[in-house]
């Protein structure tokens, strides 16, 4: 099966909700081509994102970075891994780089969202609203907004 149509629908699916079909996708991906930086990258942020298997996914997403050090997406999941393993320095440090690199809405999500809980709250309201001038209709930063109750004014 061609990788590419695999790691699609591995995405595919675990927007579905199927995480075990996704993950059952990727791996077999990894073991036909262990350096898929976009599986290891997939696999890693969404155990991150569930905040499951963290070590893991630390694991993950650091063989993805050597393959790919200036990929905003493997930035913004590498910040993420350490933000839920409690590493909030290093986690804006991870999201700022990315953010340098793309003006995403959810990296500006995810780097406000370790600012906030880093008692930064003025410097993630000041990267939310820019992400917001860049995408104001951005359902991500909104949402990331409101769970942390940081209002906007």
């Amino acid at each position: 099966e061609d990788h590419d149509l695999r790691y699609n629908r591995a995405l595919y699916i675990v927007e579905l909700g199927d995480f075990e079909g996704m993950e059952r996708d990727l791996r077999r991906l990894l073991d036909e081509d262990p350096d898929h930086a976009d599986a290891l990258n997939a696999l890693g942020y969404t155990l991150a994102d569930r905040n499951e298997r963290l070590d893991e996914a630390f694991a993950l997403v650091s063989r993805a970075l050597k393959l790919r050090p200036d990929s905003p997406a493997v930035l913004d999941s590498m910040g993420w891994v350490l933000y839920r393993q409690g590493d909030l320095e290093q986690a804006a440090v991870y999201l700022r780089r990315a953010l340098d690199l793309s003006q995403d809405d959810e990296i500006a999500a995810h780097l406000g969202e370790v600012l906030w809980v880093s008692g930064k709250q003025a410097d993630a309201r000041t990267v939310w609203r820019q992400a917001l001038g860049h995408a104001p209709d951005s359902d991500k930063i909104r949402a990331v907004v409101e769970r942390l109750q940081a209002g906007l004014k």
